[in-house]
């Protein structure tokens, strides 16, 4: 005689998604379905992070910042979507959470695009890490998988050093992004998004907000949201 299971019992037989494991991504996301109580895990390099609960120093307040300076940036420039943590199918060992992410638009030539399920898959244009601090994977094995997917630029804040590296994709290798006399950092794939580092790191968002705003009115930027809407329209 055969005993059919119901589909519950099935899940309930299945190994918890741990630290360290070493999956599959269709393993992990079956393990991570079925684990409603953990609220953020990663698949890097083929092993498993599971995040632990996150304080509002030095984690959540510095992300605030730089949501608040990213969005502004999207807001002004179609074409363009942030994102906060989104799930990212992004090859087959790496499934990433990022803290924050700025894409292109398919229409105008992103490389990521939503699933029917409502994931990222393929790689966001811009990726943002808050990481603990200089030791933490996301300047190690997470900074990896980004630069050999193709991830063009990569933000890091590490936390307890209250350190910004800003690195671009320049053939196959991250290099560090330099901030220009006045201490400002500027984007080479979106036009006018510009960073004041040391305001962001010291909470001066008045003055973060107001050099991002002198980069919405360049005309770098001018021109790219006109190509941006041209290609939108088409």
């Amino acid at each position: 005689m055969t005993t059919h299971l119901p589909p519950q019992a099935g899940l309930d037989r299945l190994p918890p998604l741990e630290n360290g494991d070493r999956l599959s991504r269709a393993e992990f996301e079956r393990r991570y379905r079925a684990a409603p109580q953990i609220r953020k895990a990663e698949l890097i390099e083929g092993a498993v992070y599971v995040a632990s609960s996150l304080r509002f120093t030095p984690h959540a307040e510095p992300h605030s910042r730089l949501v608040t300076w990213l969005g502004t940036y999207a807001a002004f420039t179609p074409g363009t979507l942030a994102g906060i943590e989104p799930t990212v199918h992004l090859d087959f060992d790496n499934e990433p959470q990022p803290d924050i992410v700025l894409i292109l638009n398919q229409a105008v030539g992103g490389q990521a695009k939503l699933t029917a399920d409502g994931y990222l898959e393929g790689t966001p244009e811009l990726v943002i890490e808050i990481a603990a601090s200089s030791a933490a994977i996301d300047m190690s094995s997470k900074k990896q998988a980004y630069r050999r997917n193709g991830v063009l630029e990569y933000i890091v804040w590490q936390a307890f050093e209250n350190r910004l590296d800003w690195f671009q994709l320049l053939g196959g290798e991250y290099q560090p992004m330099m901030p220009d006399r006045e201490g400002i950092l500027r984007s080479q794939v979106f036009p006018g998004l510009w960073l004041a580092v040391n305001p962001l790191l010291s909470s001066q968002m008045v003055q973060v907000l107001a050099v991002l705003q002198a980069g919405l009115q360049s005309p770098e930027h001018a021109a790219f949201v006109q190509q941006l809407s041209k290609n939108l329209s088409q």
